[in-house]
């Protein structure tokens, strides 16, 4: 069998956690690959929101298996307080949680150091979530950090006492105090309930799993465009949010991915700093915004909104080799008279172009826009494909004609009963 890849192809918070929930009754298994607790996949259904930062988005389903993949970074704390809320809410997640032995541990002075080096950047700070990401994986890969497994070594005390030394020394080089001394007994009681689960050399578990016919959804975090390569540098994550960072995030080879599904909104928004080509800055961003609640899962901060950006998303699924689209968020635009969709951007040479410029430098580029008549009905009724307004339908057809990509599946409202899935759907 194949590993099915779900990914975000703008910046982040396109509705992932949902379309997994909607997806994963049909697989055995649901995977993160990367990121840690800056994701927020939210799941709604039966009147009930859930957020889920570190945990697989299948993990409401107890006949699947979900893992945490060695690509992730795992804070302690943060993983202790989501399986709790789960807890309360009558779903034992420990049953059929896997989680790798190889991932990275998130310390508590790993977020210490990410806030003072934000701090420095000053006006030209990344917009970093704070939550000790990007210092993880700079431990990762500088070959010095704490991994799952280390948790089981009985010198672990010594390896955590040995990094947070050096963490000390890089947070006073700031000018700062390393404090920390008040969330460790947190951070230490957190790793003791770690060792209670099933720490696993999951590479293994998931080769195993494919070998015996099992299903397997890989549920990405962020979006491609902040991939640490190919995204927005240095506006990005830490992580590889791409296909490939399915592959090293999860220790399963390429020729095993099947379905890409790439999931984007009707719109485009971004959280924190950096380029944003199609961005509103007027009243109509604010009405998008308002209208979708666009507020950070994680963080709570206000997401900056925009229209659709072709030129972006035909990058996305260039890098991803995305086979099936799943557009989110469409009934957010209801009440616009006029929908517009970014098709190329004009250069500052006047050259038109609908591929990706080195830089997105609003100064350097200028978003050109196709309008389209709004369908101004409110989608979030409309159970049926048929049902679907003309204008609507239209939108989603000249989007396929550019992205050559078929939309499978349209989502209508935050609950997973507002979801149109267009089987059989082809591109010409």
């Amino acid at each position: 069998m194949a590993v099915d890849i779900l990914l975000g192809l703008q910046w982040g918070d396109e509705g992932k956690g949902k379309i997994v929930d909607v997806l994963a009754p049909t697989y055995d298994i649901v995977a993160r690959f990367q990121g840690g607790p800056n994701a927020g996949h939210t799941l709604e259904f039966e009147g009930t929101k859930h957020v889920l930062h570190q945990i697989p988005s299948g993990i409401f389903h107890p006949h699947i298996q979900n893992v945490i993949g060695n690509g992730v970074v795992l804070d302690p704390i943060v993983f202790k307080t989501e399986m709790q809320k789960l807890t309360d809410r009558g779903v034992n997640a420990a049953d059929n949680l896997f989680i790798s032995k190889k991932a990275s541990l998130i310390l508590p002075s790993h977020k210490v150091l990410d806030r003072v080096s934000e701090e420095a950047l000053g006006s030209g700070k990344i917009g970093s979530t704070l939550k000790g990401i990007g210092p993880t994986y700079q431990d990762k890969v500088g070959r010095v950090g704490l991994r799952v497994g280390d948790i089981l070594a009985d010198d672990f005390q010594d390896r955590y006492d040995r990094l947070v030394t050096r963490h000390r020394k890089m947070v006073e080089f700031y000018g700062q105090k390393l404090e920390i001394e008040a969330i460790e007994k947190d951070f230490f009681e957190a790793v003791a309930y770690l060792k209670t689960l099933k720490l696993e050399d999951t590479e293994y578990l998931l080769n195993d799993a494919l070998k015996n016919g099992k299903r397997i959804l890989a549920e990405g975090a962020q979006g491609s465009l902040l991939d640490v390569d190919f995204g927005t540098y240095p506006f990005v994550t830490s992580s590889t949010t791409l296909v490939a960072g399915a592959c090293t995030g999860l220790g399963v080879s390429p020729h095993h991915i099947g379905e890409v599904y790439g999931i984007f909104k009707a719109y485009c928004t971004r959280v924190g700093s950096g380029p944003f080509p199609t961005e509103l800055l007027d009243e109509e961003g604010e009405a998008i915004r308002q209208a979708g609640r666009e507020f950070g899962s994680t963080t709570g901060r206000p997401r900056r909104c925009g229209w659709v950006d072709l030129p972006t998303l035909k990058y996305s699924i260039m890098l991803n080799g995305v086979t099936q689209l799943n557009m989110m968020k469409a009934d957010v635009l209801t009440d616009f008279d006029t929908i517009k969709v970014c098709t190329h951007y004009k250069l500052a040479s006047g050259e038109l172009t609908d591929r990706l410029p080195h830089s997105l430098d609003g100064e350097s580029i200028e978003p050109i826009y196709t309008e389209m008549p709004g369908w101004k009905v409110e989608l979030n009724k409309i159970e049926q494909l048929e049902n679907l307004p003309e204008a609507f339908n239209n939108y989603l057809s000249f989007l396929e004609e550019h992205l050559q990509v078929p939309i499978t599946i349209v989502s209508v409202g935050p609950d997973r009963k507002s979801t149109i899935k267009r089987e059989g759907i082809t591109v010409n």
